[in-house]
């Protein structure tokens, strides 16, 4: 698999996710749950499969504190934003704690770009700068 392929398939993968934490949200699915059901999906194919399924324990095994993390930054309480773009911003700040590996300028974009796709029209603002906000106290 080549660098691009690679990428893109890690891309493919945060979809996923950021999917997976919407349906975690409205229907209150587990992990466990949620992990069975995007198995059987046929895009689970395309996407790195090992950073799917890493990257969603780790956001569900931490979610309290990963909303502390972002209740700590934002400007208004994390029940008030949006499932997508709360999905969004889990994910986002869980690379940046987690994922060292992954430099911070590509979890801000790859967020912004979910958020474009996925939330609301002006979401992916709000999630560029919390997340902007979130790499300078998270990463030095």
């Amino acid at each position: 698999m080549s660098k691009s392929d690679s990428q893109g398939a890690r891309s493919r993968a945060r979809e996923l996710i950021v999917q997976s934490l919407y349906q975690k949200q409205i229907a209150g699915h587990d992990v466990l749950e949620l992990l069975r059901q995007f198995h059987e999906r046929p895009d689970y194919k395309r996407v790195d499969q090992n950073y799917y399924d890493e990257t969603l324990q780790g956001i569900c095994e931490n979610l309290e504190a990963i909303e502390k993390s972002i209740d700590d930054l934002a400007d208004r309480p994390l029940a008030q934003l949006d499932p997508v773009e709360r999905g969004i911003l889990l994910l986002g700040f869980y690379e940046l704690q987690s994922k060292s590996d992954v430099p911070y300028k590509v979890v801000i974009n790859e967020s912004v770009n979910l958020a474009k796709r996925f939330g609301a029209v002006d979401g992916h603002k709000y999630i560029n700068a919390l997340l902007d906000r979130a790499a300078e106290k998270l990463r030095s």
